[in-house]
């Protein structure tokens, strides 16, 4: 159970503890708030207890000794901020209240009777009475001159009010935590996005991509448990290297080695006598040669990042591939949406291999149907632009689009069903999403409505990788 509305919470740490402190702080200074007003209210009304009684039997007694026609001229110079005074004609007329037993619930009204009772005696003060429907409270006070006139106590309470310049040195105060509580959160905070950036720098890819420029030099500005936690950090990136580059370096140095007793093998396979039995140990080592060419592909794919950006001309490339394919007898197609298309600083020889990968793999499960290379930028201002390769063939189930991406995972129950081929390493387009990842794209794989595979890759135009490669 959550005391903030999801949708509302910010989606940041400094933001959530800014939210919790500034909370805190503004209920606390709406209480601190309120009792002042509670207070300023209660000693309001005590001070108006003390001195009415006082204030309203000397205004009595200058009205019992003016002679009644010049007693009106005297109401408002004994009027005060909080009552005034009526004098009620024979008639009784003059104000407007309720009757004299309807129950008056303000806190002020008996007090106030009982103190002008006091003073004036409680045979000259009748009962106290609100007025119907008035918002301050409307208190009304008769009182009588000693020639049996009416006189009409008018009374509103105080209200408990503050001032404009308590209301701007209470915003002022709030406005000064406020500050206080950003900038220590934020202290607090910023060892914590250095730690999420030191965890960003880690690369599996080897050593050269570690970033050596930022966390060792701020390091000794960090406390020392976030200090630590980045030291640890660290110290995994290395062993995440090491471990990636020692896999690696195996995967290669097998792939080499199997070469030598691959051919041999191949050479006393000729001399097989017989032809059927020949036939079927050839096609196995054609098999087992094609995984060691793909093994040691993939193993020189996580160096892809070693190779230096240089510019060059993406539609021009695109139909130097095509034409080969065309070449070789296959129906490949080229669709350009973007003949203007500046050059690309990118690595050339990765993105030749990623496309050809695709561009491979597309012509052999295509079943022989016409695949098509397209070329074109997205929307927006900053574009990106995508390589997508569309073939006919059975497609790929929506579960494995992602799991073929990864090393020997293969799915030749929906890729290579009634296919002359036995089904590839699985390594194809896991090399082609290790190529990708090193020229900073994104590889996306898709069955098409009208079936078949859509494999679209996204480049920026503005590649950072000479960035990448000085940090």
């Amino acid at each position: 159970m959550t005391l903030w509305p999801r949708a509302l919470m910010p989606s940041t740490l400094l933001g959530r503890v800014l939210l919790v402190v500034c909370g805190g702080l503004a209920l606390a200074h709406a209480l601190t708030l309120l009792i002042l007003l509670r207070e300023r209210g209660e000693q309001g009304l005590a001070m108006m207890q003390a001195y009415v009684g006082r204030d309203v039997a000397a205004s009595v007694a200058v009205l019992d000794h003016l002679p009644a026609p010049e007693r009106a001229a005297w109401l408002p110079r004994l009027a005060r901020a909080n009552y005034r005074y009526q004098l009620l004609d024979d008639t009784g007329s003059g104000a407007s209240t309720r009757p004299a037993n309807t129950p008056v619930r303000h806190p002020l009204a008996e007090p106030v009777r009982q103190a002008v009772a006091a003073e004036l005696g409680p045979q000259r003060v009748g009962p106290i009475s609100e007025a119907a429907g008035t918002s301050p409270a409307q208190l009304t006070l008769p009182l009588k001159l000693r020639d049996g006139h009416t006189l009409l106590l008018q009374l509103t309470p105080p209200r408990p009010m503050v001032s404009a310049t308590t209301v701007g040195l209470l915003l002022a105060q709030m406005l000064a935590l406020i500050a206080a509580a950003w900038g220590v959160v934020r202290v607090a905070v910023r060892p914590l996005q250095h730690l999420a950036h030191t965890a960003e720098d880690i690369q599996p890819d080897g050593p050269e991509r570690v970033n050596t420029a930022g966390p060792p030099r701020t390091l000794p500005t960090l406390p020392t448990e976030v200090a630590q936690a980045t030291r640890a950090l660290q110290a995994l990136q290395t062993r995440v290297q090491a471990h990636v580059q020692e896999r690696t370096q195996l995967l290669a140095a097998i792939s080499h080695d199997l070469q030598t007793p691959l051919t041999r093998m191949r050479l006393r396979t000729e001399q097989v006598a017989d032809a059927e039995l020949r036939t079927r140990l050839l096609a196995d080592l054609d098999g087992m040669s094609a995984l060691v060419a793909e093994g040691l592909a993939y193993a020189r794919s996580t160096h892809a990042h070693q190779e230096a950006p240089c510019a060059v001309d993406l539609p021009a490339l695109l139909d130097a591939l095509v034409c080969d394919a065309q070449d070789a007898g296959h129906d490949v197609r080229l669709h350009t949406d973007a003949p203007d298309l500046p050059p690309l600083h990118t690595r050339v020889q990765a993105l030749r291999r990623v496309v050809g990968n695709l561009l491979d793999n597309a012509l052999k499960y295509g079943e022989s149907r016409p695949v098509t290379v397209t070329l074109s930028t997205g929307p927006g201002t900053a574009q990106r632009i995508h390589i997508t390769v569309d073939d006919a063939g059975p497609g790929i189930p929506e579960a494995d689009l992602l799991a073929v991406l990864q090393p020997f995972h293969r799915v030749d129950a929906s890729r290579n069903r009634d296919h002359r081929h036995s089904g590839g390493t699985g390594l194809g387009l896991a090399i082609a999403q290790q190529l990708s990842l090193a020229l900073g794209g994104e590889l996306t794989l898709a069955n098409r409505p009208e079936g078949g595979l859509r494999a679209r890759l996204a480049l920026g135009q503005a590649q950072s990788l000479g960035q990448q490669d000085s940090r």
